[in-house]
Order: C-alpha cells, then structure tokens, then sequence
C-alpha cells in the first residue's frame, strides 16, 4: 500500500511532463511570419466619422430587436467586468450591455433610415474588421438549420450514427500550463498512462470508438446529409411519428478541418466557378463509390447534444436567422453587434440561384466555426428551409464587417 502512491504521483507528472512537450512543440512549429507587420495591426481599426458606412439594412427591422435580445442574454450570464477588445478600446461586459439597450430603445420608435444614420454618428464608434492582407475585404460564406430523416433505432435503411461526446475523449486547456499558451487546447484520448490523438473521420465511421464510451443520438441513412450536418454545426433529426429532435455541437475530435470542396475543386471534379454545397451533393451522388473517399479527405468529426431548443450557437443563446454570424472567436468581441456589407443570392421559381444583390445589415457575433479562423472569414447563419440551404450553400461572397459600440461621452 506505501508504494501505490508514489507511483501515482509518477505517473501523473510524467502526464503533466507530457502535455507540456506537446505545448512546447505546437508553439515552436510555427513557421516564420513574413507578414508580421500586418497581423500586429488590430483585428478592429477604429474609423473617423467620414468613413462610417451606409447604415441601410436590406431586413428594415426584421430579427433586430430578437438579435440584441440574444446578445443581451449572453452578457447578463458572465461578469460584469469581463473585457471585450474593440481595437485599441477596451469595454466591460456592463457597458455592452448599455450600449445595446441605449440602441434597442432607439431602434422601437421605428427611425427613419436617415434618423438611424445620424443618430449612430452622434452616439457610437465604428470599428472595421481590418479583412485579409490583400484587399481588406472578408470572404463571406453561409450556414443553416439542416432537417434530416432518421430513427431511434438501427435498421437496414438508417446505418449511420449521430453520436453524442464520447467518454474517452479528453480536452486539455495548456493556458493551465504556461500562460504563453493562451488560447490554445488540444484535443485526444488519455489511454495507458499517454495521450493520443483522437480517431479521425474515417476511424471513427469504421466504429472504433468502443460501444461503452459513446452514445447514438439517433441513426440517419444519408452519410451525405450527415456530413453537411457536421459542417452546420447543429440542425434537427425528424422521425417517422412527427416527433424531432435538435442536434447541437458539443464537441469535435481536435482533428484540423479540410475542405472537400476545395479537394474537388484541385481534382478537377467541380470547377471553382460553379462549386456549392449543392454541387457537392450532386457530384457525390453521381459517383456513390467517390463517397467514402472524398468525405474522409477531412479527418474533423464532430459530437452531439440534444437541446431543447434550436438552433443554438457558441454564446449558449439561439442564433437569429439573418441576423447571427460566426466568426474567429479568438480575435472579436463575442456577442457584439456588427454591420456586414455583402451580396445574396436571388433564386427563379425552379430553385436556381438566378442574381445576386446587395446584402447589408445588422448582425450579432452570436457564433463560431471549425473553418471560421482569422480576420477575413465570416459565416452568416440563413435558417432553416429551401432559402436557407440554397444561400447557405453558395455564398461565398466578398464583404466588408463593421463593429459598433456606444461612445463613451455619449
């Protein structure tokens, strides 16, 4: 009995040990930045009041006031004191509260779109996203609310798992470690005294993840359908008595994201004119023996949970169709209200996208994504429906993302 916890205690710092040679081999990786100039600059840069946009939205009023709402939920759950980093501008949770109730209570008198121009200019500052390196500009994409057939039970129609977070899937936060390792997280599976990474896609499609360690949510018979759903990030699993149910992220296998679409496109298989979640789908449905294959090519998974409502997004609140965005979460203010300069698409009677026109609106930062990474990227949540998909499925426009927050002397 005396020998037991000396060993334990072994064993647990040469875990620790562990971990912080994988920290310090993830930090000493990093290839030489060659733009260091550029991403020293801040994420928000701050414009003079000549350079405010045309604060004209495309949706008049329509999900504003519920998008503030949602905002409004998150900050009441976290300290009041927490900081939110505009630029070079720092706010508390409190003030961000105050600045979006002093705009609610403007927005229900219903302005005039000049009315809404001038009173932003007399009260709130405007930050601009600072875009990609080239032009400045973000690249805008879509994502929404997916409905998917499936069933409770396993049967020779419905084979493939919606699973829940497996047990043995362990998250390591290295900030414990060393503050240099901020925001940084590893993802694996403790198994023997060692971590390992977690089983990729392919792995885990194969059922190597042992029956005790994770539970089926339901079974779908669409690996298609399935993998759009990962790429959503939540939706809903409808079965054959009416009755639903709604599928959130909870977590993925730490595995890096990779693109079948741009597979396809460096294939040859889909011209990158023309590439769309839709011709994804008819693509992957004109070569079924392609499917495996292809869908493998990203090795990230992602993990379910049940929610009682849906969809909901990172903050824990429910996204606004229209409204929501996901964004790097590292990099903006989370909850934040911002106004995105962009395009969406027209479609004909028979579902074709037919014309794009201007998209500019109000939007919350209510979300985040596995592609969603830097200052150039954002994803604008459509909701669900015919609509939904067909934007969700094509957009990848370029645009413009600017922040708002009440002025201090206001």
């Amino acid at each position: 009995m005396l020998n037991k916890k000396p060993i334990k205690v072994l064993k647990t710092a040469q875990f620790f040990v562990f971990i912080l040679i994988v920290a310090l081999i993830i930090s000493g990786c990093k290839s030489v930045d060659t733009t260091k100039d550029f991403f020293e600059t801040p994420v928000l840069q701050k414009l003079p009041l000549a350079k405010y946009p045309d604060f004209t939205d495309d949706l008049e009023y329509t999900g504003l006031t519920k998008g503030i709402e949602q905002s409004l939920l998150y900050l009441a759950k976290i300290p009041p004191d927490r900081e939110f980093v505009f630029g070079n501008d720092r706010f508390s949770a409190a003030y961000m509260i105050e600045s979006f109730k002093y705009f609610l209570s403007f927005i229900k008198t219903k302005p005039l779109k000049n009315e809404l121009k001038n009173f932003i200019k007399l009260h709130y500052s405007v930050y601009k996203s600072r875009g990609s390196e080239t032009d400045g500009n973000i690249l805008v994409t879509g994502y929404y609310e997916p409905i998917l057939n499936g069933s409770l039970t396993r049967n020779e129609e419905y084979i493939y798992s919606v699973y829940s977070r497996p047990v043995d899937l362990v998250t390591v936060n290295l900030s414990l470690f060393s503050s240099g390792f901020k925001g940084k997280k590893i993802v694996g599976r403790f198994t023997n005294n060692t971590l390992l990474p977690y089983y990729d896609r392919k792995n885990i499609e194969k059922g190597v993840i042992p029956e005790e360690n994770v539970t089926v949510l339901a079974w779908v018979k669409d690996p298609v359908d399935l993998f759009f759903l990962h790429i959503q990030g939540s939706g809903k699993i409808r079965f054959a008595d009416g009755t639903t149910i709604n599928v959130h992220y909870h977590a993925t296998n730490g595995r890096p994201y990779r693109s079948i679409g741009r597979l396809l496109i460096d294939e040859g298989k889909i011209p990158k004119s023309v590439m769309s979640m839709q011709k994804i789908r008819e693509y992957l449905h004109q070569y079924p023996e392609e499917i495996d294959e292809v869908l493998n090519y990203n090795p990230s998974y992602i993990f379910f949970k049940t929610e009682e409502e849906s969809p909901i997004g990172f903050l824990g609140v429910k996204l606004v169709a229209g409204r929501s965005i996901a964004l790097d979460r590292t990099l903006f203010p989370l909850g934040a209200m911002a106004f995105i300069e962009t395009e969406k698409p027209l479609i004909d009677d028979s579902g074709k996208v037919c014309a794009w026109t201007d998209c500019k609106r109000f939007v919350f930062n209510h979300d985040t994504g596995g592609a969603i990474k830097g200052s150039a990227r954002t994803d604008l949540f459509w909701g669900s429906g015919i609509y939904a998909e067909i934007a969700a499925g094509h957009m990848k426009q370029n645009g413009k993302l600017y922040f708002l927050i009440l002025k201090p002397e206001a």
